[in-house]
């Protein structure tokens, strides 16, 4: 009934049109008071807790926060916020549980408004970023991109400093911004993949999309949401190595508790209030941190985790075993290790992500001598910037890679489609990658004056791209009938750093998922084309806050309608980093193409006619089942003590290809 409810107001209450302005005039300018009158009168007139019919618990969450608000318990405006703070995390789920209460979108707006004015920034903007994803008013919106809403999260200090010298000097500007490190630094080799701004998108949002306070009483279910949170950042990881081997670099190592964490980062950004993100030297010992655990307690509950997957099976919070050694064990470890509130039993199993980001994060700081603020591990927004987020996330990649270990190995049945055979895989293009040039403005970096016009300020950064190119893949049915497939695309390096092969029974556990999409096949020869910008694994470049406003703006003053479902959602790899970068004369891949039966993989009837929203294939789908029934990554997850399973049955098939890179381009 609510969700009919708010589709009856989405749909005639206000048009997407209008709903976009609001969320671009309350994101503009977002350490600043309102720009735009008729959200200022709402801020100055509105009452939350004057008419509780406009919610759907009478008002509850509004009253909540409106007490806290009236006893001057909320953060102040003008500070650092921190998801992984215990506090402002609270406080931002209270307006994010008012808006998600909201019946209506002049609900939704009305308090945003308000709020807005009272609340924490930061606080502010990552509750209306996750109502907007989350709540049914929210479709049809397509969200700015964060790098221009809070660029102090993803711009160097010195690009910020220039940026406030030419707003008060009225000289429009437009400065490089270049990478952290020297050449001196080998890491510095692959800092354009951690430090790229659309990959530190598609990682804060992820979370926003999967987060680990996510309660059902929100309004629906988050599908194989433990399980996906091993794939993302499984597949961050091994792109990850990618690039290393890319570079000339060996695959990262683990971080360990009991190890030295030997790359130290500077991060060479600010808080823009708060100070300078900390920095941390080579060559450091995990120390205890103040407040948050000790080492030891980061061992054992890795230890009980280790336990949980030797056993088979966890215990939960009242003493019950869970099977694991089974396909849905991996979304129950996902649960555990990150750990989120769909944990069997936090209290056991702990939370190692997460206590782990804030670990790695405060080894600069400690004991809290120096009084630092956040490090960038505690930012979604800025974690992949640290190499060691990668060392972070390979050794718990190795914990789920043990759990996949321990399950028995796919045989010929399990992976072959009778009848169904890949004759042939081309690619029509290139596999090309250059860097080119991206600019973003700096516009909500600088304050506002009323004394000091506004001149235009941009930074511009290089960045991973690759040419176009389409996948020919030539299938046979010889079936008598027609039968839906599931086309699974990979790509795996096929040398190592020194130039040795790598057999798919080692390296199958580093392959790149490029694609994943459902298709119609008929009785006898069937030519498959699928174009790079088609993937299930990536989004297009994020519409800027600038050309959101155009567009939107000439929606609501000529009545048309305004279509942005392309840039609807924000989680997704960005498109240009499909391919990793490759080598001047060519980097060796295997192009693993498996066709599978989608009767037995689909969750709705017609899944070739639906792109579930785009990025399903590491992002799911909102508020519905995640639209394939097999293990994400299948059938490359498991251990394969024998190749030979592979090249045994038809549907399967593998091709030689090289990744070039362009550095004159």
């Amino acid at each position: 009934d609510v969700a009919l409810t708010n589709l009856f107001f989405l749909f005639v209450g206000d048009s997407t049109a209008k709903r976009q302005q609001d969320v671009n005039h309350l994101l503009d300018r977002i350490y600043d008071h309102l720009h735009y009158s008729d959200l200022k009168q709402i801020s100055d007139t509105f009452s939350p807790e004057a008419d509780t019919s406009m919610y759907t618990d009478g008002g509850a969450a509004a009253h909540h926060l409106m007490e806290e608000l009236n006893d001057h318990r909320l953060l102040e405006q003008h500070h650092w916020f921190s998801l992984f703070n215990p506090r402002q995390r609270e406080e931002a789920l209270m307006l994010f549980d008012v808006l998600m209460h909201c019946k209506s979108w002049e609900c939704f707006v009305d308090n945003a408004a308000f709020f807005r004015e009272r609340m924490n920034e930061g606080e502010f903007a990552y509750a209306l970023y996750t109502a907007v994803i989350h709540s049914e008013l929210g479709q049809g919106i397509a969200l700015p991109p964060l790098y221009e809403i809070t660029p102090h999260m993803f711009t160097n200090s010195e690009i910020i400093h220039k940026a406030y010298t030419a707003k008060m000097t009225q000289t429009p500007g437009r400065f490089e911004m270049k990478f952290t490190g020297t050449k001196k630094n080998k890491e510095q080799r692959v800092a354009y993949f951690g430090e790229d701004i659309g990959l530190n998108i598609h990682h804060v949002t992820w979370h926003m999309d999967f987060p680990f306070w996510w309660k059902d009483s929100y309004g629906y279910h988050l599908d194989r949401k433990g399980e996906l949170f091993f794939w993302a950042h499984h597949q961050l990881t091994v792109r990850f190595d990618a690039e290393r081997l890319s570079n000339w670099l060996d695959p990262v190592d683990e971080l360990h508790w009991e190890r030295t964490i030997h790359e130290g980062f500077a991060p060479h950004t600010s808080y823009k209030y708060g100070g300078e993100f900390p920095a941390r030297p080579d060559n450091v010992h995990f120390e205890d941190v103040d407040g948050v655990a000790h080492v030891r307690d980061m061992i054992i509950i890795e230890s009980r985790i280790r336990d949980a997957i030797a056993h088979g099976y966890v215990t939960d919070r009242d003493g019950h075993h869970i099977n694991i050694r089974n396909d849905h064990g991996i979304d129950v470890l996902g649960d555990i290790i990150e750990s989120s509130v769909y944990s069997p039993n936090a209290q056991y199993y702990g939370a190692l992500h997460n206590t782990a980001h804030i670990m790695l994060g405060r080894q600069g700081d400690p004991h809290g001598k120096f009084n630092m603020p956040p490090g960038v591990m505690e930012h979604f927004e800025t974690a992949t910037r640290d190499p060691s987020f990668f060392r972070l996330h390979k050794y718990m990649d190795n914990i789920f890679k043990e759990h996949k270990d321990s399950l028995p190995p796919y045989t010929k049945s399990d992976i072959e489609f009778p009848g169904v055979a890949v004759d042939k895989i081309e690619i029509i293009g290139q596999l090309k990658t250059f860097f080119d040039e991206f600019e973003f403005s700096l516009g909500n970096a600088v304050d506002e004056s009323k004394d000091v016009q506004d001149v235009a300020i941009s930074a511009y950064v290089h960045r991973l791209n690759h040419e176009e190119f389409t996948y020919k893949i030539q299938v046979i049915n010889n079936n008598d009938n027609g039968v839906l497939a599931t086309v699974r695309i990979f790509l795996c390096p096929s040398q190592d750093s020194n130039g040795i092969d790598i057999h798919l029974s080692e390296g199958h556990w580093s392959c790149i998922e490029m694609d994943k999409f459902y298709k119609k096949l008929n009785t006898g020869l069937n030519d498959i084309e699928r174009k790079s910008t088609e993937s299930t694994v990536t989004v297009p470049d994020y519409l800027s806050l600038a050309e959101l406003q155009e567009r939107t703006d000439q929606a609501v003053a000529s009545g048309s309608e305004l279509d942005l479902h392309e840039y609807e959602r924000s989680c997704g790899l960005p498109a240009r980093l499909l391919l990793p970068k490759g080598k001047v004369n060519g980097m060796d891949f295997d192009l693993f193409v498996a066709v599978t039966n989608g009767d037995e993989d689909k969750v709705t009837d017609h899944p070739e006619t639906d792109e579930h929203g785009g990025t399903h294939a590491q992002c799911g789908s909102h508020g519905e089942k995640y639209p394939d029934k097999k293990p994400m990554g299948y059938p490359l997850e498991r251990s394969i003590p024998d190749e030979r399973v592979f090249h045994d049955v038809a549907n399967i098939k593998v091709a030689h290809v090289k990744v070039f890179f362009d550095e004159n381009h």
